[in-house]
């Protein structure tokens, strides 16, 4: 991958499959990042279709301002309040794209990777709210575990917890996951990097992911209008759980028990799911883009308000 490169789009050529199909209205990239799948869509969509973009991290203006797009500051998550503040009502479609871009990971001073070492921050915002060296530092180890148990999947977590509250305190990003490694039995650390679970749920922790993508993915279905489309890409179970529940909450209709003869509710459906299965990344993709191995797309269609 060019290391210049801010972030390579990942299933761009779905993304744009999928969203191809609205001709007209605003389509929100939600998780703006470094443009890169705006910028596809720019290229392939044609019509009288306004791309708007969302991001808390400081960086992507600059990219926003080089594509000429526009680009409402702020967490995806607080999708209602950024469009209101913009004076956009309904939207014609919605792309999410969950998780970090390369060039975060990559910039050691951002402190996302366990294997450079950094300042131990991990937060999308870099202005604001607390770091992960703040978290590690002052959680007690029953919290603690419970972080890396839920949001990292970690089977270890409570001999984890218990090796960081007997290192603290910690500031750089190396120091942490050094300690992981050495807590953990020598044939885990042949598997992978022992810290990746530890890190990732460090990072959903300190920036209120899984709750931003509920909060968003709501509010945006929400924003739909008839006939307009929403598209993810989840990285990790815990995102694509969330976003694979919904999608079939709402394309479901009826929520009566089967055992009922007669619909009670009058509940219809009001998504229509275009992507039965998950789309994955080809081989040739994932040869390409590392990056993109765990990735996992999903797409519905709104059909009524």
């Amino acid at each position: 991958m060019d290391r210049n490169e801010y972030h390579r789009p990942v299933l761009a050529e779905t993304v744009v499959e999928m969203l191809r199909p609205v001709r007209e209205g605003i389509v929100i990239d939600a998780t703006f990042g470094g443009g890169g799948h705006t910028k596809r869509l720019l290229e392939a969509i044609g019509g009288d279709v306004t791309i708007v973009g969302i991001d808390r991290d400081p960086a992507a203006r600059a990219q926003a301002e080089q594509i000429g797009v526009t680009l409402l500051s702020g967490d995806f998550g607080d999708f209602d309040r950024l469009l209101d503040e913009a004076g956009i009502g309904q939207i014609s479609g919605v792309l999410f794209d969950f998780g970090i871009s390369s060039r975060q990971v990559d910039d050691p001073a951002r402190g996302f990777s366990y294997r450079q070492d950094g300042p131990l921050d991990m937060r999308m915002d870099p202005t604001r709210g607390a770091t992960a060296a703040d978290l590690v530092n002052t959680a007690d180890p029953r919290e603690l575990a419970r972080i890396l148990r839920v949001y990292g999947e970690e089977p270890l977590a409570e001999r984890i917890a218990a090796a960081i509250v007997a290192g603290r305190p910690y500031r750089r990003t190396l120091e942490l996951a050094e300690v992981v490694a050495s807590s953990v039995p020598a044939a885990r650390r042949r598997v992978g990097h022992p810290a990746r679970k530890t890190f990732q749920a460090l990072r959903i922790a300190v920036n209120g992911e899984l709750e931003a993508v509920r909060n968003g993915l709501d509010q945006a279905l929400a924003r739909l209008s008839p006939g307009g489309r929403c598209v993810t890409i989840a990285y990790h179970s815990l995102e694509d759980r969330i976003v694979k529940q919904r999608f079939a909450d709402g394309a479901r209709g009826c929520t009566c028990p089967p055992e009922l003869p007669v619909c009670g509710c009058g509940a219809t459906p009001q998504l229509r799911v275009i992507t039965p299965r998950a789309v994955k990344p080809t081989p040739e993709e994932v040869e390409s883009n590392p990056r993109s191995r765990s990735a996992v797309l999903r797409a519905v269609e709104k059909v009524a308000a």
